[in-house]
């Protein structure tokens, strides 16, 4: 059994079912990004792995343990920065060990260090509002990792960058990603994105949402942003749009 599974896992608000039963197996190390019309469950099936809403059948189990609620062995990174406006960079990195009581000097040695991984080294005392988008996003991602979680998840983290400052991210969240390695959960719109950054990607139906699609990503890591014009990577995106198109049109037809 891999680090993290997903069975038979649905979710219903009143009449509505969102989430058909879900079975999904993570492997230690997985990068699963996944893919999937508007509304099909994405971000649903990820706050439901997080702790932070709950099934109304099956279960969630990380390290054989069913998930029941939110905990540090889960680090969240969301669209929005969700940073605490009050708090300096280096406060909000470590807000989460704070919470766990480490030493103020274990604290700061660890969250200089990430901030250093980041990219952020030097902007410990500016608070997020003396920030760009991406640096704040930096620092969301410093904090998650600070709290050294058994997974990742991550829910369109880069969709509110511009496609720059996107594709920087992208390459930095891998390369931290290859030397720390995390295993994480990856939601995105963005195809590209998916295939350059996963070893797996997972495609959604339209509501209720289900697993339609799990295929490898035949890329070698570390991966270049040249990779992206290679014939392989042209292949796979080309069967991963028509997958989702498929679902988008269908989603259409329910609206």
């Amino acid at each position: 059994m891999g680090i993290l599974a997903i069975r038979g896992v649905e979710r219903r608000f009143d009449a509505t079912l969102a989430l058909h039963a879900t079975d999904l197996e993570v492997a230690e190390n997985d990068f699963i990004t996944i893919l999937g019309p508007s509304g099909c469950g994405k971000s649903t099936l990820l706050r439901i792995v997080a702790g932070l809403d709950r099934p109304t059948a099956g279960e969630v189990l990380l390290d054989a343990r069913r998930i029941a609620g939110p905990g540090a062995d889960r680090g969240m990174v969301f669209q929005s920065y969700t940073l605490f406006p009050w708090l300096t960079v280096i406060d909000n990195v470590c807000f989460g060990l704070r919470e766990r009581a480490l030493a103020r000097a274990r604290q700061l040695d660890v969250a200089h260090g990430f901030l250093d991984k980041v990219g952020l080294a030097g902007f410990d005392a500016h608070y997020p509002k003396q920030l760009s988008g991406g640096m704040q996003q930096r620092v969301a991602i410093a904090r998650a990792l600070a709290n050294d979680p058994r997974i990742l998840l991550m829910d369109e983290p880069f969709g509110a960058l511009d496609h720059q400052t996107r594709e920087l991210m992208q390459e930095l969240l891998l390369g931290i990603w290859e030397a720390e390695r995390k295993t994480v959960l990856f939601v995105t719109h963005d195809i590209d994105e998916a295939v350059f950054m996963g070893s797996r990607v997972v495609v959604m139906s339209a509501r209720p949402g289900r697993i339609k699609l799990d295929r490898e990503v035949p890329l070698a890591y570390p991966r270049h942003y040249s990779i992206k014009t290679s014939r392989e990577f042209a292949e796979l995106k080309a069967e991963l749009t028509e997958q989702v198109r498929v679902e988008v049109m269908a989603a259409q037809a329910l609206a």
